[in-house]
């Protein structure tokens, strides 16, 4: 048995050994994350973090040691010294990762996944599991130094980030929707990608079905940056009885559950939020309960690693579940119970967080104990992204066959790029998925009293409902509805007929009555559990009383979350009862 390992997808796949795979089952998690490792293990693990400098994936004779670098075993966090070595407590089990530091990258298998974390799992998942799909092989002893080879790569404090969340496949015919849509918009879009220094996907990469892993990860591989992904409560082995085997599959295949990296000089905490309370607890739903909780062990290393980073640096935090959400902002599953202590461990610096989960696209300002509808310049910004299916794939057929996918607060489906500034300022960016060639908004015309209620009747003329011909008798009592996608409570949102004055429109909070109009006309093409939910970005103002019969250009004037303006329109015909036409 050899004395080292380092941290290459090349061993991973070609080793035969348990020690050998390692590196591959270092993708896992040892201890529960609130709990110890189990039983009596080894003081402590050793090893070294290195300039691969032929980026061959294993360290040469001209490969020095590489001082300052952060290495954590989930809770405590290390620099190596001046000769680049390193040394942790460990117990057990435990996953020991190195924190990529501005200016390197790290290893890259085939598959694009980027190698950082290294497993001391000995005994492997425990077969008496009998968990669907594959877990962790048992890893073997320690070995007597874990090595971390990183490449020297100079990065810019301007760079982009692409931010999926919630794909969500549920079968091999989803996850070519997955392909056709948001990769395809990704590498279809000369230019508008150009400065992505990676991605990541923030939490249900498949709908629980984990076999789809190797196609995911080679279609993503596609995009051609490193990706970092998060689990969701759809990626857990739901025959673990609780926590502490819930990931067994997800670190087998992509690494750590949580753990961070820098890029640009800004640091990425990347954690796993997704506490599994098991498949046998009471009211467990489908494949079993989970509640949003960071808990005690990964807060201590946030802690920690906080000690080590500068408090005038950006930190961007990743998660799958909200912090807190618009539908439920108590509620366990969909909002994170110890938000408050991440937050006060963020308290003084520059952050913002971005999860998904809700399948809603919502922007929140928390204070410091966690609630939602700060104002000050000390806010939290918390955005959940938009999911990449949307509706959970749900809707009818576009005439490519793919489900049009509108998100149940109406946002069509689609993803977000994070752009960085210098490494200090930040901007999001909401991109449709499909064939809604960038736009940002949607207007619909509401000229019936109980235009809600009648959306939702299959048996109703959606244009007579919503369409922008009306009879003029009806334009005073006609609202103007605006769905803009990735409004927040900073959004403005006007309207004007012609070149008369703007109108504020009120920011209010009911469904979209495009997409509940949507949904109940096609009732058979979407999932049981899809419907028409209260919208957190949509404005609403009625038609001037004085509009006269005739055809009119209206146009829609916002400014989003980041102050930046946005622009859409339509034409409103306005006619008499008697010469109505549609």
């Amino acid at each position: 048995m050899t004395d080292h390992t380092t941290l290459t997808r090349r061993t991973t796949l070609a080793g035969a050994t348990a020690l050998a795979l390692a590196p591959l089952a270092a993708l896992a998690q040892g201890a529960p994350a609130d709990g110890p490792a189990h039983g009596r293990g080894p003081a402590q693990v050793t090893g070294l973090v290195y300039e691969d400098r032929g980026a061959k994936g294993r360290r040469g004779p001209d490969d020095p040691g590489l001082p300052d670098v952060l290495v954590s075993n989930g809770r405590e966090v290390v620099r190596t010294d001046a000769q680049g070595r390193y040394a942790l407590p460990i117990g057990d089990e435990a996953v020991i990762f190195v924190i990529k530091p501005t200016g390197f990258a790290l290893p890259l298998g085939p598959d694009g996944l980027p190698h950082f974390s290294c497993l001391h799992q000995p005994a492997g998942t425990p077969p008496d599991l009998a968990l669907r799909y594959p877990g962790i092989a048992p890893t073997g002893p320690l070995p007597a130094s874990v090595d971390f080879g990183l490449v020297r790569r100079p990065e810019s404090g301007d760079f982009a980030v692409v931010l999926f969340t919630d794909p969500q496949p549920e079968s091999h015919a989803e996850l070519t929707f997955v392909r056709d849509t948001a990769v395809a918009r990704v590498l279809g879009t000369p230019g508008a990608f150009d400065t992505v220094a990676f991605g990541m996907t923030t939490g249900d990469i498949l709908f629980d079905d984990l076999s789809l892993y190797p196609r995911q990860n080679r279609i993503i591989a596609q995009i051609g940056v490193p990706w970092f992904h998060l689990g969701g409560n759809h990626d857990l082995n739901f025959e673990a009885p609780d926590a502490h085997y819930s990931r067994e599959t997800f670190k087998r295949t992509f690494g750590a559950p949580y753990y961070a990296l820098e890029h640009g000089g800004v640091l990425f905490l990347m954690l796993d939020n997704v506490n599994y309370l098991g498949a046998h607890t009471a009211n467990a739903g489908r494949g079993g309960r989970y509640e949003g909780r960071i808990g005690e062990r990964q807060l201590a290393f946030v802690e920690n690693l906080l000690g080590q980073t500068p408090a005038d640096r950006l930190v961007v935090v990743a998660m799958h579940i909200p912090l807190t959400n618009d539908l439920g902002p108590d509620d366990p599953a969909n909002s994170t119970a110890d938000r408050a202590q991440l937050l006060r461990l963020l308290a003084g610096r520059p952050s913002v967080s971005v999860s998904g989960h809700t399948h809603t696209t919502e922007h929140h300002y928390l204070g410091p104990d966690g609630r939602a509808g700060a104002t000050g310049d000390d806010a939290h910004h918390h955005h959940i992204l938009t999911a990449v299916s949307g509706s959970w794939w749900s809707g009818p057929p576009d005439r490519r066959g793919i489900a049009t996918a509108d998100s149940r607060d109406g946002t069509p489906h689609g993803f977000h790029v994070l752009s960085i500034t210098g490494g200090r300022r930040y901007t999001t960016r909401y991109v449709p998925a499909s064939d809604d060639a960038g736009r940002q908004m949607r207007i619909v015309l509401e000229s019936q009293f109980h235009a809600d209620d009648l959306a939702r009747l299959p048996d109703t003329r959606l244009y007579e409902l919503l369409g922008a011909t009306i009879p003029a008798e009806s334009a005073a009592g006609t609202n103007v509805v605006v769905n803009l996608f990735d409004g927040g409570p900073r959004s403005r949102v006007s309207f004007r007929i012609g070149d008369g004055p703007l109108v504020p429109m009120t920011r209010t909070r009911r469904p979209d009555p495009f997409v509940a109009a949507l949904y109940a006309r096609n009732a058979a093409t979407k999932k049981s559990w899809v419907k028409a939910e209260p919208c957190s970005h949509l404005w609403v103002a009625r038609l001037p009383r004085d509009l006269r019969a005739g055809t009119h250009r209206l146009t829609v004037e916002a400014t989003d979350e980041y102050g930046r303006p946005h622009r859409d329109g339509l034409v409103l015909e306005l006619v008499d009862g008697a010469a109505r036409a549609g």
